[in-house]
């Protein structure tokens, strides 16, 4: 994706007024962002989009750098069956 494009997608999992009609991402300063947009209606100016860009998009997985620290041990012993 170049810098400064995106791509929006029918929303197909909208279940509320207040999700998103279309989604998808958008490239901005190197990362790619979440990218929302809602169909809107106004007497003066008739059908527009309302957009909004959220958070950087983590790959599935992800971990913050710095964080290399292994996850706790939260499992006691009396918690096992055995």
């Amino acid at each position: 994706m170049k810098e400064g494009s995106g791509s929006l997608f029918k929303n197909t999992r909208k279940t509320t007024e207040t999700h998103p009609d279309f989604t998808g991402s958008i490239m901005l300063n190197g990362k790619e962002h979440w990218f929302s947009a809602w169909v809107k209606e106004s007497p003066k100016a008739g059908k527009f989009f309302s957009v909004s860009v959220g958070k950087v998009k983590e790959p599935m997985g992800f971990k913050a750098a710095g964080s290399d620290e292994l996850p706790k041990n939260t499992l006691e012993d009396s918690d096992l069956p055995f």
